[in-house]
């Protein structure tokens, strides 16, 4: 594969990325710049710049004079990232709801039916794509580019959760319905309540996520 050069680095995040999906990379495992290096065919540089930008987005973590490592989330930091996620992004798309139109409404009222379509079909990769194109929707209207970028930054770590684990979370019918009543509130075009139901959306997902890391943890 010819990569251009521009695009090493996130050539490289989403390499890892895919990795930590399939599981091949799991909490406490060292990710070295060498074997990645050798792997890709690449030189350092990019490497350790992607290593970096999965260390900001809190997928990996760097301790000093060791290296690069996969990380584990405590129950609370799992909590914690999915709250700022819900406070980020309703705050994001309150600041924007002028500039819904219907035809983004309809786009993100077909969404929901993919979503449930992909998870019936037990699609994993589809179901966080479209997932991601409906937040991405949602939240890409604020004119706001610090505020994007941040919300941003957590993705990676919420979509990762997810994929692992969101045939324990919701059934594909509840996965369809919770969006769909985003869509719902957003058509009332009232900033509390569009704040406080994207709040309570990631809240409910990180406290399930939590939950199940807890079990998991007890159990062994």
């Amino acid at each position: 594969m010819v990569i251009n050069k521009s695009t090493y680095k996130d050539y490289v995040v989403a390499h890892v990325y895919e990795r930590l999906q399939k599981g091949e990379l799991n909490p406490g495992d060292q990710v070295l710049e060498s074997h990645l290096a050798t792997e890709l065919g690449l030189s350092r540089a990019p490497i350790r710049e992607a290593l970096q930008q999965l260390v900001a987005d809190g997928l990996l973590t760097y301790k000093p004079q060791v290296g690069n490592f996969v990380a584990a989330l405590s129950p609370k930091e799992i909590i914690d990232a999915y709250v700022t996620r819900g406070l980020l992004e309703g705050f994001a798309v309150a600041e924007a709801l002028e500039h819904y139109t219907e035809e983004d409404l309809e786009d993100l009222e077909e969404y929901c039916l993919r979503m449930e379509k992909h998870a019936r079909r037990g699609k994993q990769k589809e179901l966080i794509e479209i997932g991601t194109e409906f937040h991405q929707l949602l939240f890409n209207k604020s004119n706001n580019i610090q505020l994007i970028e941040y919300t941003q930054r957590l993705s990676h770590k919420l979509h990762l959760l997810f994929y692992k684990h969101w045939a324990s979370l919701y059934t594909p019918e509840e996965i369809r319905d919770r969006h769909q009543e985003l869509v719902c509130v957003l058509r009332k075009k009232e900033r509390p309540l569009v704040e406080q139901a994207l709040r309570e959306h990631y809240n409910e997902t990180g406290q399930k996520v939590a939950r199940l890391y807890e079990e998991n943890e007890e159990g062994e």
